[in-house]
């Protein structure tokens, strides 16, 4: 039995992490800012779990967590997520996502702590050159949220080469299942479908991006997790294709029949701020040859069985 830290772990990726690392019989010391109803339903329900609200960006909080009892590893899950919350919030998101890191990392040099994964992001690579990135693709983020993931890559570097600490950054993409808690596609469409209300998007039809399922999420963080040795620090997570908006819609409407799903043709947005809209950069697929070489990933989800799984889930714990 390992122990594990993961922070952010009342959050989406967190907590299906959690959930995953108790299954196999790990012990895990789930920290964040809010423990969250679905949390201690965990921890009640299992000894193994011991729930922790506290804030990351409290450095002395943090150095005195990982002092109490030091974990074999760290999935390090905490941030401020999303392009649309990283410009609302630039300041909340650097002292997050940054000093957080910073954090984090101070209290594992302190107690000897030396594994760490964390969750970056497709969003360091800015606007895809190509229809696949690899991860020597450019890094040029455009907004606060990337900017912030490639500030914690190149941090935990210089961890890496003075501290020793290893850590395996894996670049997700557009991360959805049962749980996402933004309303963002496709929980929007799945929502809208199963209500039986029609939705429209005015534009984004074009948009063509990477959706990694949850459980293949998990997946690629375990297998991070759990490799001795890593010859890099940076590995895509995905599904390895990039369907359109325009097509996971049509793709909803036939898993629901009834649905009415449309998607206007033009640049998508994530929203906007003081009424400025904040579009998407050009996206694509990830190339993951490095991901299935060296940790065995290989992706079980398409979009169709992606969204099929999400469909039925969403449906069982409406009905239940």
């Amino acid at each position: 039995m390992a122990h594990i830290l993961v922070t952010g772990a009342a959050g989406f990726i967190g907590l299906a992490v959690t959930r995953a690392l108790v299954a196999r019989g790990d012990r895990v010391s789930a920290l964040d800012v809010e423990i969250g109803p679905a949390l201690a339903a965990l921890a009640a329900r299992h000894r193994s779990v011991r729930a922790l609200a506290g804030e990351i960006a409290d450095g002395a909080a943090v150095a005195a967590l990982v002092g109490a009892d030091p974990p074999d590893g760290v999935i390090h899950c905490a941030a401020i997520v999303g392009v649309i919350h990283s410009v609302r919030a630039p300041a909340r998101t650097m002292r997050v996502n940054v000093e957080g890191s910073i954090n984090l990392l101070e209290a594992m040099r302190l107690h000897g702590v030396w594994r760490m994964v964390h969750i970056s992001s497709e969003e360091v690579y800015g606007a895809f050159r190509g229809p696949v990135a690899d991860e020597d693709h450019p890094q040029s983020p455009v907004g606060p949220y990337g900017v912030s993931k490639l500030a914690v890559e190149h941090l935990a570097r210089f961890y890496r080469a003075r501290h020793g600490i290893t850590t395996a950054h894996l670049r997700t993409s557009w991360v959805y299942g049962p749980g996402l808690p933004r309303a963002r596609v496709p929980k929007i469409f799945i929502d809208a479908a199963l209500d039986g209300r029609p939705l429209h998007l005015a534009a984004g039809a074009e948009l063509a991006v990477d959706h990694t399922y949850i459980d293949d999420a998990v997946d690629g963080v375990l297998r991070a997790l759990d490799l001795p040795v890593h010859p890099f620090d940076a590995y895509n997570i995905g599904s390895g294709a990039a369907p359109r908006l325009d097509e996971m819609a049509a793709i909803v409407c036939d898993l629901v029949p009834g649905a009415e799903l449309t998607v206007g043709p033009g640049p998508y947005d994530h929203g906007s701020v003081e009424g400025v809209p904040i579009p998407s950069v050009p996206k694509g697929a990830l190339d993951l040859r490095r991901a299935r070489e060296v940790l065995g990933y290989v992706p079980r989800f398409d979009i169709r069985r992606g969204l099929a799984d999400y469909i039925a889930r969403e449906r069982a714990a409406r009905s239940g």
